[in-house]
């Protein structure tokens, strides 16, 4: 972390700033709406104490609905320019590596004080919307409120309930009427996702690796599926976070933007493309590839998820960008928007935290204690951190991987090729989810193949997998 410009640990300034903290945010207020009767829930990972948001909607005449998503009022605990903040500003993520989380905030904040836990008065950002039949927003606000989270609630045990699998989790089972409101929350989601991939959002399901410990041994990285849980808070919070960009606007405010350009390597997407019989576009065109990514899914869904990694290592890596009234930054190629910004997550990302202050100045009617020049640094700041942060996770996913593998050297296994360039060709095997280089016999191999490999050697503490391809 520290040879990539990262901090492991918090100072002094920032750890006497948490010993002064002894409760959360004051939720009284002349502004701050009374909610805790709605039937707020959360639904993250089995172990996630850093709850950023709840989620509960209400069904309207004509099919429509009403939604709401509270986010963790992280700016009230946490004033701008205090030493937690900085430190929050300056690694702007939590880092999530194998072996243990560096939390951008302390924990004690951000697994109670700061945390949408289960059963406790919080204040919240409140993001609200309509929701026609078809899935078309109207009437979107935010404001500050009150809120409680009466159900702690994890992807998997909900993921299965919802699929008919097996019976409602404990949690859900013991909260009346939340059987019913989580039901009407997958319907709305399933709406939204729908009317997204039919204005192009691409449908890409990709398979991250977890660590899975027997005591304190790691014994191997599973893949994690995505699952209906999973794809609910996305298809909310991508929602959420397209209502908060269009809210500054209106109010002639800046903003940070999330933006995903048209990928550069667009030839070799249609190149994937050709081989599987379609022909896209010689321009980038994102409900032409989505229609093929359908088809692809339908036509073999086992081999799809090796597809949709090929197409994201061909996206490239989104980055924030300054938006201001008046200007046109790009869109988001992938989820099919021009104006989406981050703010769900402001106890694991800095971006989130700015975007809050920014919409709490919007609604006092004051302007933005960000200068759009400080925010054109924090963007690129923001997205060099996290790029920092994603290389660190990724060394230490190798070293857990090399660890895993020291055993096997020799063996076969079937890959896929995740990157070709002048600095070499990388493959990625699934058993266990592991990515290496390929040493010998890369010429003529791009991102998307599919080839056998052998495992050559390891090195744990570099991360270093290497292969050599077969046949």
């Amino acid at each position: 972390m520290l040879e990539r410009n990262l901090l492991p640990d918090f100072d002094e300034a920032a750890l006497r700033q948490v010993t002064s903290i002894s409760r959360p945010a004051a939720t009284g207020g002349p502004a701050v709406r009374d909610l805790r009767q709605l039937l707020w829930c959360s639904i993250d990972n089995d172990d996630s104490r850093d709850l950023d948001q709840l989620s509960v909607a209400e069904s309207l005449p004509a099919g429509a609905a009403r939604l709401w998503i509270a986010i963790a009022d992280v700016d009230a605990v946490v004033p701008r320019g205090s030493p937690i903040d900085q430190h929050a500003g300056h690694n702007t993520t939590s880092v999530y590596t194998v072996p243990q989380i560096f939390p951008m905030l302390p924990e004690k904040l951000s697994t109670d004080l700061t945390s949408l836990v289960e059963g406790e008065e919080r204040l919240a950002m409140v993001i609200e919307m309509t929701l026609a039949a078809d899935g078309a927003l109207s009437a979107p606000d935010v404001y500050q409120g009150v809120v409680v989270n009466h159900a702690k609630l994890a992807y998997d045990g909900v993921a299965a309930w919802l699929d008919g699998t097996t019976k409602a989790p404990a949690r859900l089972a013991a909260v009346a009427g939340l059987d019913r409101q989580l039901r009407l929350q997958d319907q709305l989601a399933q709406t939204l996702k729908r009317l997204r991939h039919a204005r192009g959002a691409l449908g890409l399901e990709t398979i991250e690796a977890r660590p899975v410990f027997d005591g304190e041994l790691l014994s191997d990285l599973r893949p994690d599926e995505p699952n209906r849980a999973k794809q609910l808070i996305e298809d909310f919070m991508i929602a959420a976070n397209g209502v908060t960009a269009r809210f500054l606007a209106s109010r002639g405010l800046p903003s940070l933007r999330r933006v995903l350009p048209p990928p550069e390597r667009w030839d070799r997407i249609v190149a994937l493309a050709a081989a599987f019989g379609v022909s896209l576009p010689s321009v980038p065109d994102a409900r032409a590839l989505n229609e093929f990514l359908i088809k692809r899914r339908r036509a073999d869904p086992g081999r799809y998820p090796d597809l949709s990694l090929a197409i994201v290592k061909l996206l490239g890596r989104g980055e924030y960008a300054l938006d201001f009234p008046g200007s046109q930054v790009a869109g988001h190629f992938a989820l099919a928007v021009s104006d989406y910004a981050h703010s769900t997550a402001p106890n694991r990302r800095f971006p989130d935290l700015i975007t809050q202050r920014l919409l709490k100045a919007a609604l006092s009617g004051r302007r933005s204690e960000y200068a759009s020049t400080e925010l054109a640094a924090l963007a690129a700041h923001c997205s060099a951190q996290e790029d920092n942060a994603a290389k660190v996770e990724r060394q230490l996913r190798k070293s857990a991987a090399a660890l895993l593998l020291v055993s096997r050297i020799g063996e076969p296994f079937d890959a896929i090729v995740t990157g070709a360039s002048v600095k070499g060709t990388w493959v990625r095997i699934g058993a266990p989810t592991a990515e290496g280089k390929l040493i010998h016999g890369f010429e003529g191999l791009d991102v998307g193949d599919h080839v056998r490999v052998a495992l050559l050697q390891t090195d744990v503490e570099r991360g270093f997998i290497d292969f050599k391809r077969l046949g």
